[in-house]
């Protein structure tokens, strides 16, 4: 198992310091998994760590870094949706799939101090981890992030540094420190070893559907949970588990389009915006640092892009809650996607929408 750069094809040790190859380009893992197979699921292993058998583990490290993650249920909340709660997570978030195995990942390679960059709800797992963990950790996350979000990060220990500007000035403040200083970069966005763990998200949905719904939606900002469906799906064709690829339809805020003014024109890079200020702040990403890796996906598997309209994300949070589901606003901004959706195309029934994070991360 190595890193690959996605641009030059270098390889590297995943031992590497390094955030990203030296000529730029991120590294993707070169990891093949066995053929996916309920029988090889590690029954009595009440996490995401049950998929063991699939997924990149360095020793032992995650049986102490677990808090638990994943085993999250689908629920029928209409006729035709499914709702996977991926906010019944330790830190309230999808993001404890990615950082659970990321920093099981920094303990087998020794690393003791992490810096990473956050909208709140990756900085809030990554923090929580490493606490678990036992390394220092500090996240940058952009003027605007919920307060609650920010206290969440800060009770774990961990430092926290709010950047004024957008979430892509955040990142780029927090990658200066990296180049500056050389510390390690545990990025939900540049590290691969995060999709092996959001990629579970889908194991979860077949083993307890024994099934993948028609229409997968997902949220699209830097792509965390769209990449690691799109590798578990993958994963699955190769294993003849599912005969075709089901239809996956990607939401971006209305107010930050760059893959779907992309698509649109078919072009190969994310096309330039100016993100303005969105409710749905977890997908506010101007500036994708895998923008074309996202795309190809895209265009390979016909994916479809949408906006979630703005002024509908809070209509959608209330009809969410009025069947007891309390979302937060990026989360309600797919579902607002869907209804319109449903409004263009029709009735779009057996879809499955992830609740990604909780509604009280996002009260302010």
């Amino acid at each position: 198992m190595k890193f690959i750069c996605s641009k030059c094809g270098t390889t590297e040790e995943t031992t590497t310091l390094k955030a990203k190859c030296d000529c730029g380009g991120l590294w993707k893992l070169d990891y093949n998994p066995p053929k996916f197979d309920l029988s090889l699921i590690i029954n009595d292993t009440w996490s995401m760590f049950r998929y063991g058998a699939f997924m990149p583990l360095e020793g032992e490290h995650w049986k102490d870094i677990s808090l638990g993650e994943g085993m999250t249920p689908v629920i029928r909340f209409s006729e035709d949706v499914l709702l996977k709660m991926d906010y019944f997570m330790p830190t309230l978030s999808f993001k404890d799939r990615g950082a659970a195995i990321l920093i099981a990942h920094c303990k087998a390679i020794g690393v003791d101090s992490v810096v990473q960059d956050s909208s709140g709800n990756a900085g809030n797992s990554v923090a929580a981890y490493c606490a678990k963990a036992g390394i220092e950790c500090e996240i940058f996350v952009p003027e605007g992030t919920s307060p609650k979000k920010i206290d969440m990060i800060k009770s774990h220990n961990a430092k926290v540094n709010v950047v004024p500007g957008t979430r892509d000035d955040c990142a780029n403040s927090c990658r200066a420190k990296v180049e500056k200083e050389g510390k390690y970069y545990a990025s939900h966005v540049y590290n691969p070893f995060f999709y092996e763990g959001t990629k579970t998200y889908m194991y979860e949905v077949y083993e307890q559907l024994h099934r993948i719904p028609e229409n997968i939606f997902v949220p699209l900002g830097n792509g965390t949970l769209f990449i690691g469906i799109v590798k578990a799906l993958e994963e699955f064709l190769d294993s003849n588990v599912i005969e075709r690829m089901p239809k996956i339809i990607a939401v971006q805020s209305e107010k930050c389009d760059p893959f779907a003014k992309a698509a649109a024109g078919k072009e190969i890079h994310p096309s330039k915006v100016v993100p303005k200020p969105t409710m749905a702040e977890g997908i506010a990403i101007g500036e994708p640092m895998r923008g074309e890796e996202i795309l190809e996906y895209i265009y390979k598997h016909n994916i479809e892009v949408i906006t979630a309209p703005e002024n509908r994300i809070l209509e959608a949070r209330s009809a969410l809650a009025a069947k007891g589901i309390y979302c937060e606003h990026t989360t309600a901004a797919t579902y607002a996607a869907y209804l319109k959706y449903c409004e263009t195309n029709g009735k779009t029934s057996d879809s499955l929408i992830p609740m990604c994070g909780a509604g009280l991360k996002s009260d302010h």
